[in-house]
């Protein structure tokens, strides 16, 4: 390094150091400061002096010593990610459901809420409020402690937030949901595609942890698509991107009436619980069931050959809620991939299943939180 450093020079170097302190805390946990000044690269002088000020910014904090310890224990440190808190939201047609994080995106708390797709707006906006409310008190917080409520929902969202079109919820197309939002919780609101925060928790979490490119099957009742190109959700110029569902041809739309209608369903049977009961009956070897569930392929291998055929994915991930059939529905759509790809992707099962967009939605919270806090640009502030 030049022995003479400019002052910006020199706030710059020390911003680095400090992102470097955090980053390895978020990922490793505590450390001692020895054990992050080897991780770092940073001499044990400059770590002490970069951890005194995160600390005193509030970004990091000294972890108790463990019970029993035996003499003067050498001080820990940690990521402070309890400074502020994350809710992810779910806003599907059939189900709400909430999550409450810390700002690692460990979830605090749950809750679900069921509704229906011809449930009023100002019902169904009532509702997510609930949800909220009862997630943040299973979790022992209030609104005060949420830095960003980050929500995912069924449709074509715009960047702005506002649903574009919704087949699912007719009375969503055209609403502003991010302004609706904003006015029921007094803190950072963002809204995305469900399918795409569902893909994203699997690259994140998920089964799509080490790869790039990604087209991720969002299947249950309703059929949604997503896409990872180069390890980042494309979200394509005006947030249209993986919409095939929409495209008739594509077989998508209605593809699930096949394992919803099927004869073999008990006539009591709740329509959450039809399709399951469909390929629960298939994997028993039943062949009313089996023919659905081949028909049901038929369709879901129209549209996933489609979207491999233009983007050659390394991996195809099945989730969402039918995604717990994965051993029954894989082969058949793998077997049909092979038949009409150049070059059949692996096909895996997400490990998230119907939590993959509430996840999602924790994740890109998470991931705002950094872009906001801590990159090398934006100078770190006195965490609240």
């Amino acid at each position: 390094m030049a022995a003479t450093l400019r002052g910006g020079d020199l706030s710059r170097l020390r911003q680095l150091n400090a992102l470097a302190a955090i980053g390895t805390l978020r990922g490793a946990g505590p450390l001692t400061l020895s054990a992050l000044a080897e991780r770092t690269g940073l001499s044990r002088p400059s770590t002490k002096e970069v951890v005194d000020e995160l600390m005193r910014l509030g970004w990091v904090e000294e972890t108790p010593p463990a019970q029993g310890t035996i003499g003067r224990p050498a001080r820990r440190y940690r990521f402070r990610a309890t400074s502020g808190h994350l809710v992810g939201l779910d806003i599907g047609g059939h189900n709400i459901r909430a999550a409450l994080s810390d700002l690692n995106g460990e979830i605090l708390a749950e809750t679900r809420q069921p509704v229906q797709p011809d449930t009023p707006l100002d019902e169904r906006l009532a509702a997510i409020e609930r949800t909220v409310a009862s997630c943040l008190a299973l979790g022992g917080k209030t609104i005060d402690d949420v830095w960003i409520v980050a929500a995912g929902t069924i449709g074509v969202v715009t960047p702005e937030g506002r649903i574009r079109y919704c087949a699912a919820i007719p009375a969503w197309t055209g609403l502003d949901l991010a302004g609706h939002l904003r006015g029921m919780f007094p803190c950072e609101v963002l809204v995305e595609n469900d399918s795409r925060l569902a893909a994203k928790s699997e690259a994140v979490r998920g089964a799509a942890r080490d790869a790039s490119d990604v087209v991720f099957l969002h299947v249950g009742r309703r059929m949604g698509a997503a896409v990872i190109i180069d390890g980042k959700v494309h979200r394509g110029f005006g947030a249209a991107a993986g919409e095939i569902a929409m495209l008739p041809q594509a077989q998508l739309f209605d593809a699930s009436e096949h394992l919803q209608n099927c004869p073999v369903i008990p006539e009591d049977t709740s329509p959450a619980d039809a399709a399951g009961f469909t390929l629960a009956a298939a994997r028993a070897g039943d062949p009313v069931a089996l023919a659905a569930v081949e028909r049901y392929v038929d369709d879901l291998a129209v549209g996933t050959s489609a979207m491999v055929l233009l983007l050659d994915p390394q991996v195809v991930v099945l989730g969402g809620g039918f995604s717990r059939s994965a051993d029954v529905l894989l082969p058949r759509l793998r077997e049909r991939l092979e038949r009409a790809c150049i070059r059949p992707p692996e096909l895996r099962a997400s490990t998230l299943g119907d939590e993959c967009v509430v996840m999602g939605a924790i994740d890109y919270a998470v991931a705002h939180i950094d872009d906001l806090h801590f990159t090398p640009d934006v100078p770190l502030p006195t965490s609240r």
